[in-house]
Formats: C-alpha cells, sequence, structure tokens
C-alpha cells in the first residue's frame, strides 16, 4: 500500500463506485487536496461528484480504491471510526438545508461543537459569531420554520463553519440560494476558509462557482476529464452541455 504525499491533506486513488441499480457512479477517479485549498469538483448533475465527495468525506466507502486522510487509510477504517472522523475533523453542507425543527437557529448552528463536548456558552459564542458573518445574526432566536428557504440554508453553512474542520465537503451549497445572494455567501465561505486554514471540496455545476476555487477537477460520468462546458445555470440542465474527455 503506497503513502500518498506528505503535502495532501486529502488523497484518493482508483475510486469506483456503482449504485444499487447498477448504474455507475466513480470509474476511477484519482485526486490530492492540499491542506488549505480550495478544489472544485465541477460537471453536470449525474456526473458522480455528489458520490466522490461522500466517499471522500468517509459517509459511504468506496467499493474499490483508497481514501487518505492525513496520511490515516479512511477505506480501511469501521464505520464506528468513520463517524468519528467525520464528527470532529470535517465539515459538510448539503444542497438542501436541514435543520433539527425543535432547536432554534443559534443552537442548530452550535450543534457540532456541542457534541464534540463544547461548553454551551462556548458553542454559542461561536455559534453567533458565525451568524453574524452570513448575515442571519438577527434569527438567531427563530425556529427553522420560521425561516426562507436561503436563511435556512446560511444556518447550515454556520453550523459547518463554526466548529472549524479540517476539511469542508460543500456538496452545491449554495443551490437554494437566489442568484443575488449566492456570490455573498459564496465569498464569506471562501475568506472564511482561507483566514482558517480550511481545506475545502466543493460540488457544483455552476462555472461561476468553480471560478472562486483554486483549483477544479471536473467529472463526466464518474470520470475526470479534461474540460467540461456547463450550460449558464438559468437554462435546463444538460442543455448545451459538452465535454472532451481525457481518461
Amino acid at each position: 500500500m503506497e503513502a500518498p504525499p506528505d503535502n495532501d491533506v486529502l488523497w484518493a486513488r482508483s475510486l469506483y463506485f456503482t449504485h444499487r441499480d447498477g448504474s455507475p457512479a466513480l470509474g476511477g477517479v484519482s485526486l490530492g487536496v492540499r491542506e488549505g485549498e480550495i478544489l472544485a469538483v465541477s460537471g453536470p448533475r449525474g456526473s458522480g461528484k455528489t458520490t466522490l465527495l461522500r466517499c471522500l468525506s468517509g459517509l459511504v466507502p468506496a467499493q474499490r480504491g483508497e481514501v487518505w486522510f492525513n496520511s490515516v487509510p479512511v477505506h480501511t477504517m469501521g464505520p464506528m471510526a468513520r463517524e468519528r472522523l467525520r464528527r470532529n475533523r470535517f465539515g459538510w453542507i448539503d444542497p438542501a438545508p436541514v435543520l433539527v425543527p425543535e432547536l432554534n437557529v443559534w443552537e442548530n448552528a452550535a450543534l457540532p461543537l456541542m457534541l464534540r463536548g463544547t461548553s454551551r456558552r462556548r458553542a454559542k459564542a461561536a455559534a453567533l459569531e458565525w451568524l453574524d458573518r452570513l448575515d442571519i445574526g438577527d434569527r438567531a432566536r427563530s425556529r427553522p420554520h420560521e425561516l426562507t428557504q436561503a436563511e435556512r440554508q446560511r444556518v447550515c453553512i454556520t453550523r459547518a463553519l463554526a466548529p472549524a474542520p479540517s476539511v469542508l465537503f460543500a456538496d452545491e451549497p449554495t443551490a437554494p440560494l437566489h442568484r443575488a445572494d449566492r456570490a455573498h455567501v459564496l465569498r464569506t465561505l471562501t475568506t472564511a476558509a482561507r483566514s482558517h486554514g480550511i481545506t475545502v471540496v466543493l460540488a457544483t455545476h455552476d462555472p461561476e462557482t468553480a471560478a472562486l476555487a483554486d483549483r477544479t477537477v471536473p467529472l463526466m460520468d464518474g470520470r475526470r476529464v479534461k474540460t467540461v462546458h456547463l450550460p449558464p445555470v438559468t437554462e435546463p440542465e444538460g442543455r448545451g452541455a459538452a465535454c472532451s474527455l481525457s481518461v
């Protein structure tokens, strides 16, 4: 077993994954992510972006291949060890905001910190700081049902950033946001990541979002390619899409 390069905080080799219906999701993807880097995984829907992030984060094990985090083999870990890794070192943002309805906004944002054992006072302070940065601090005592979809997503982004994870996985993090809100939220996310040394792996089909990353890895049909020409976000998915394959 060959260990990954020392300067890669996250490293994967020859990842394969097939869905239960038999359709392939990943067909031998390899990549390395440097510490503090913002990496965009781009491609149209169905290209394997979400599956790749789920495998890299240990949310699901790849059926073949290797995943390493800080030279530790994630692919050999059991379910409990992967869960601890995700709780203590990783953050995750889904495209659809999911919050605990019984908790208010700041309690939702502080939840990962409190699960780590951080005191309620310190967790609240960190959550409120990030809520203010994302222009949602005035709703700190609101319940999720009182928020708009865009506001709920801002809370989810706060929840992922507040614990200062080593790696943040963001799966289409601005999908629920209006175009006017996307730029501000993405600037906040990328600025926070750089200032706190957080490595970001970002899945997106939006070229404007991918352009904010340090580097882009395009996918098509579960494989890395040279270029993916994505249609404008306002057009139906797949319209005008083209690619130049390099498998």
